[in-house]
């Protein structure tokens, strides 16, 4: 519930500053306000104190006279109700007890002497010290007063007092005054602070577009062209400051992607050219090998098994350089094929392969009734079907069921291989699409295409070149590698 209740906080940097400048602000008119109330409040207090100090005792005096002193004489202006303030009370006290009580009312020459004091009123009147100091009371009769109470020459004791009602009605107009000015300047602040932070802050705003920019790139690989620098702001400043050091990282950033993608094309061709330049001598290996298998004479059994041995080799080293140079190509981003290509068909022709390669397995496909056309290379596309079907046969038991599903949506086209192995271990797992990837305690060395660990990785490369995507999920009793295909735009599915 408490949570709940709290007020929300500024989570900007912006926000922040303008809030604490209006906090500030607002402490600062608040404590300036209360100063100006309370010392006004004291001000007025004692200049009534004074007029109370001043006009003594002579008006309770004169209540049990009418309002007349009896020594008076007419014409005497010491002893004449007239001189006092408006709003003067005078009481009577004896044995407290209130015996008499006036009030000086505006335009009345004589005092009101039915004040209709109540009970409480009277003791509160009763408890006042007789010290001659002025005393604040409530009456609920007039409201709040001043009083001063001395004891008198007939062992009474005479009150006499004055209104605080004026003193009360400048402090809260004084209130009323300040508070819609400093309400008034805090608004105004408010708007001007905002605005002058947003425009201090506008070089820290382009550092935050600029790294945005930046986060957004794809940095894993490639060439990078990282966006323009930021520093064009004050160096002295602390956003100054943080853009220069942004623009320090980020040419350090960028000469490591150059770096890096140099290495990485020289890589590339590296291996483009060594596997171009491998395909000879070892398609050469492999012929000898195999004429001398040939040869009408005889040769000793371990000669015949040596050259075997060769042939295969020479075979899946072929295959490997093969890979390898499909692989460099695609990294060079040489485009594929885009013709119509009939998915079903290629399934069709996969699966039938691979229960020829694979008797000991049980292969089950899911198609829908209207076959899949998508737009592609059909050789690698076939290729890729392969080197699924190939993983699931190597890297499960006899007797593994293999199901291959396809589905055909609006917009893309999901090809399944799923199989009730014992799943993909969870150290390969996360790299099981990376080049040189194997699990050797299944995999059989003579494993077309895969003795290096390749198979998965044409799979992804081949997948990409063509707008789409693989994932893995994996557990034991069930593992499914999910290939999704953009669907053929313009093309029947039919």
């Amino acid at each position: 519930m408490n949570r709940a209740r709290r007020l929300p906080r500024p989570r900007t940097l912006r926000a922040r500053l303008t809030v604490g400048l209006v906090v500030l602000l607002a402490v600062s008119c608040a404590a300036v306000g209360l100063a100006a109330v309370v010392e006004l409040n004291g001000f007025l207090t004692q200049r009534l104190d004074q007029q109370l100090i001043q006009a003594g005792t002579r008006f309770p005096e004169s209540l049990e006279h009418a309002g007349k002193l009896p020594d008076d004489h007419d014409g005497d202006e010491r002893g004449d109700t007239r001189r006092m303030a408006t709003g003067t009370f005078g009481a009577r006290l004896l044995h407290g007890t209130v015996t008499h009580s006036g009030l000086i009312r505006s335009g009345d020459p004589s005092a009101d002497l039915d004040v209709g004091l109540t009970a409480r009123d009277a003791r509160r009147l009763a408890r006042t010290p007789a010290d001659g100091r002025p005393h604040t009371v409530e009456l609920s009769a007039l409201g709040h007063y001043r009083l001063t109470a001395s004891p008198g020459r007939d062992g009474d004791v005479l009150i006499v007092g004055l209104p605080l009602e004026p003193v009360e009605a400048t402090v809260h107009r004084l209130e009323l005054v300040a508070g819609a000015v400093f309400g008034l300047a805090l608004v105004v602040t408010g708007v001007a602070g905002a605005l002058w932070v947003r425009w201090s802050l506008r070089p820290l705003g382009r550092v935050t577009t600029t790294a945005t920019r930046v986060a957004e790139l794809p940095l894993a690989s490639g060439e990078v062209i990282l966006p323009a620098r930021t520093a064009d702001s004050d160096p002295h400043s602390e956003v100054g400051q943080v853009a220069a050091a942004l623009d320090r990282m980020l040419g350090h950033v960028g000469d490591a992607l150059a770096q890096r993608h140099a290495s990485e094309e020289r890589l590339r061709r590296f291996a483009a050219d060594a596997s171009h330049e491998l395909r000879t001598p070892v398609a050469s290996v492999r012929g000898h090998a195999e004429l001398a298998l040939l040869h009408p004479g005889p040769v000793p059994p371990e000669v015949t098994r040596a050259l075997e041995r060769i042939a295969a080799e020479s075979s899946r080293m072929g295959l490997m350089v093969d890979d390898l140079l499909l692989l460099a190509r695609l990294d060079a981003g040489r485009p594929l094929e885009r013709r119509p290509v009939d998915l079903t068909h290629l399934v069709l022709d996969a699966v039938t392969d691979a229960r020829a390669a694979g008797p000991d397995h049980r292969w089950t496909l899911d198609l829908p009734r209207e076959p899949v056309t998508v737009a592609g290379d059909a050789h690698r596309l076939q290729q890729v079907l392969a080197n699924l079907l190939a993983n699931a046969r190597l890297h499960t038991p006899k007797g593994t069921e293999v199901t291959v599903t396809l589905e055909a949506g609006p917009e893309t086209v999901g090809l399944s291989v799923h199989d009730d192995g014992p799943g993909v271990p969870e150290d390969v797992r996360p790299a099981v699409f990376e080049r040189f990837t194997r699990a050797e305690h299944r995999r059989r060395p003579d494993a077309p295409g895969g003795g290096a660990g390749l198979g998965l990785a044409i799979v992804a490369a081949v997948v990409e070149a063509h707008g789409g995507g693989v994932g893995v999920e994996s557990a034991p009793g069930s593992t499914a590698f999910t290939v999704r295909l953009p669907a053929a735009a313009g093309l029947s599915s039919g």
